[in-house]
């Protein structure tokens, strides 16, 4: 197997939890994050459910000693603190003293911010200013400047749902090949009205709690999270004697541009990212012991990723489960967060449930782990599907 690139620390924000402890405890404790929308002011207001985090901009702001003329979009706030706590959590004090990268990824970018300005922008030069965190990048600028690696090798990966998974395989990457010596890798997205409404089009959200791999899924809930990994070598492990969480030992990316919305009926993409992934890892499928599975709720999400499960496992599935029933489709950021959720599993040799589940679906004879289950854990493979037919696998391991 691959000795793999060593994670260090993690840091994390979603709608089950304000860091990694708290959301460790909502996973223990089958604590969901969905709820009706409470914090923007929509039409879908009461016909929605979606996974908000709990704190303001202002409340944010202020934990990041902002002053009041900022300009960060709820998606830079958040990274920002998700990324700091990662810093913290890998005991980082000099975060020059080593070749440091940064690679974040977002869907959702500064929309919040152009919408909220969108109809003043001219009336007000102003405005301006706020709009020009409309971009991607422009998050990852701001939580590199919170960093203090604005110098460094910064950039940014928008490749839909696959996003941050995409960022932890190219940080992996860079630091296999020499590059860098450290990279922070994952990524961030808020809620926003554009976001909404355009899934409400897709005709793909639930107005109810959702149900991976349920055969009455109605669709997903939307999330708002950030989540940031610390990937160093290992010279630099041993150098600093860094306690390590655990170790990225395969990735695998596939696009088999099916559709723009939607995945291979027969899971195509799905398929080669896992194989390889597995490739990489030097692993056969019988070597790993969970999937986190990326199980949106629906209806074709669902059908695609199962199909490719069985095409790699074939009857000697591992137990799976997907946690978008806590936080919800966190966009962007779901690779980084269920990385985060892989890790602790390892740590802890834990298997989470796959919440509201009940029926299986018609179509294969899967049936997701249901129940919070003690197992002993090596290797935790994580699925990551976008749109545009982008996916990609994750392997970890202690």
């Amino acid at each position: 197997m691959s000795t793999g690139v060593a994670i260090t620390g993690m840091g994390i924000i979603s709608a089950i939890g304000n860091n990694v402890a708290e959301n460790y405890s909502s996973l223990l404790e089958g604590r969901t994050g969905i709820s009706h929308i409470s914090k923007i002011d929509t039409v879908h207001k009461g016909s929605i459910m979606v996974g908000e985090i709990e704190f303001t901009n202002g409340e944010l702001e202020a934990k990041l000693g902002l002053s009041a003329d900022n300009n960060y979009s709820r998606t830079a706030l958040l990274g920002a603190i998700a990324a700091k706590e990662a810093i913290a959590n890998a005991k980082i004090t000099n975060i020059k003293a080593y070749r440091t990268g940064l690679i974040s990824s977002t869907s959702v970018g500064g929309m919040d911010m152009t919408e909220k300005f969108y109809y003043d922008y001219l009336e007000s030069e102003d405005n301006r200013r706020y709009i020009e965190g409309h971009h991607a990048g422009d998050s990852t600028e701001k939580i590199a400047e919170q960093l203090g690696i604005d110098q460094s090798l910064v950039t940014t990966i928008s490749t839909a749902c696959s996003s941050a998974a995409n960022a932890i395989m190219f940080g992996a990457r860079l630091i296999k090949t020499g590059k860098l010596d450290r990279v922070i890798v994952g990524g961030a997205d808020c809620l926003s009205k554009f976001t909404i409404n355009g899934f409400k089009t897709l005709m793909i959200l639930s107005d109810s709690y959702n149900t991976p791999f349920d055969e009455n899924r109605k669709g997903l809930n939307l999330g708002e999270a950030a989540a940031y990994l610390v990937l160093e070598s290992d010279s630099l492990v041993k150098k600093e004697k860094k306690k390590v969480l655990g170790y990225v030992v395969g990735y695998g990316n596939a696009n088999d541009a099916y559709h723009q919305t939607a995945s291979s009926e027969n899971g195509d993409g799905a398929t080669l990212a896992m194989e390889k992934a597995l490739a990489v890892a030097g692993l056969e499928p019988k070597d790993i012991d969970y999937i986190n599975a990326h199980g949106t709720a629906t209806g074709n999400n669902d059908l695609s990723e199962g199909r490719a499960i069985i095409r790699v496992f074939g009857e000697d599935v591992p137990e799976f489960s997907s946690t978008k029933a806590y936080t919800g489709h966190t966009l962007a950021a779901a690779g980084a967060i269920e990385a985060v959720y892989a890790i602790l599993a390892l740590q802890n040799n834990i298997i989470y449930p796959n919440l509201n589940f009940e029926t299986p679906m018609k179509e294969f004879s899967l049936i997701p782990q249901t129940t919070l289950k003690d197992k002993a854990l090596n290797t935790v493979l994580s699925n990551s599907l976008g749109f545009g037919g982008n996916c990609s696998t994750l392997i970890f391991s202690k």
